[in-house]
């Protein structure tokens, strides 16, 4: 009888030691709900890490708060207004022979992060020919069994 009492109060110790462990780990990964408190959370551009492009920092400040959050710039955005500013643009203009130049224009979609972006924008490209690609009529040499 004295063992089975020992072996139920070891076990009783053994089950109140993991649950507080497993409190104090629940608590360990809570972190202060510090973004409760601000609705009107201040968000700067995001900043590469390193060059121009790819995996970088975006700062957001909120009455005397401060976060830093995790953000990316596509490798290919090489515009002005940034890639906070989401527009929808229409078809590209023929080509201005004088410029060498077609443009098209773009109305304010979407602006993330509280960014500052313009409500219209003209964007422009240089002119590529057009050149015809052939259609299935002509056989790749190389490929395949020769007869």
């Amino acid at each position: 009888m004295r063992s089975l009492f020992s072996i139920a109060l070891v076990l009783l110790v053994v089950l109140m030691i993991s649950v507080e462990a497993s409190m104090k780990k629940k608590e360990k990964g809570k972190e202060p709900k510090a973004d409760a408190e601000c609705s009107e959370w201040q968000y700067g551009k995001c900043v590469p890490n390193g060059g121009d492009c790819g995996a970088g920092i975006r700062e957001a400040t909120c009455n005397e708060q401060t976060k830093k959050t995790k953000c990316k710039v596509p490798c290919n955005w090489k515009k002005d207004f940034g890639a906070d500013c989401k527009y929808k643009f229409g078809r590209w203009a023929e080509c201005d022979t004088t410029t060498g130049t077609r443009s098209r224009s773009g109305t304010l979609k979407k602006a993330l992060f509280n960014a500052e972006c313009q409500t219209t924008i003209k964007v422009s490209k240089p002119c590529t020919p057009k050149t015809p690609k052939p259609k299935g009529g002509e056989k790749k040499k190389g490929k395949g069994k020769e007869n």
